[in-house]
């Protein structure tokens, strides 16, 4: 009886040890980065296949959007009404991760990313924060930039050179 008893408590002290190992902190950052490899891959669907509802509910009612034209620093409000008509064609864009990189603060409150995109512009970066609300991730700011190779950067610089005056005029007032 009393090795019996020895045994219930050493498998229930064993069996109680293995559950503790299912929440380290290693399978908990494992489970938030499959999570937002989640929504946003289906962020970038939502756009692909001219789901307004999806794309914008997935971004915060305060979310920014920075595009890759330098007037293109958008409230969600903003880049929504300039992305309806896109929407309403029943053609967005179509963004597919090439790659992606995940990090998450301390609390596990928020997480920033970057990411290397197939886009119709060709290889495009993209970044962002999210935000978890209420049990929900929100993105809260989303920036896009064309990616341009580093042998190509003066011609791309002598392009822009007259637009770039103007916000340069325009900052110093």
């Amino acid at each position: 009886m009393k090795n019996g008893f020895i045994v219930f408590v050493l498998t229930v002290f064993l069996v109680s040890c293995g559950k503790k190992k299912e929440n380290t902190p290693t399978k908990n950052v494992a489970s938030i980065k499959t999570n937002i490899n989640l929504l946003l891959n289906n962020w970038h669907k939502a756009a692909a296949d001219a789901n307004y509802e999806a794309y914008f509910g997935k971004m915060d009612s305060i979310a920014v959007f920075i595009g890759t034209d330098a007037t293109e620093n958008w409230t969600k409000t903003q880049f929504a009404a300039f992305s309806k008509p896109y929407f309403n064609k029943g053609k967005a864009w179509s963004f597919k991760a090439i790659e992606r990189n995940i990090y998450l603060s301390k609390n596990k409150n928020f997480v920033w990313f970057d990411e290397l995109l197939d886009t119709w512009m060709g290889t495009c970066r993209g970044s962002g924060v999210l935000e978890k609300i209420n049990n929900s991730w929100k993105i809260k700011q989303y920036v896009l930039s064309v990616s341009i190779p580093n042998d190509d950067i003066v011609t791309v610089i002598d392009v822009k050179k007259e637009n770039d005056s103007i916000f340069k005029i325009n900052f110093n007032k």
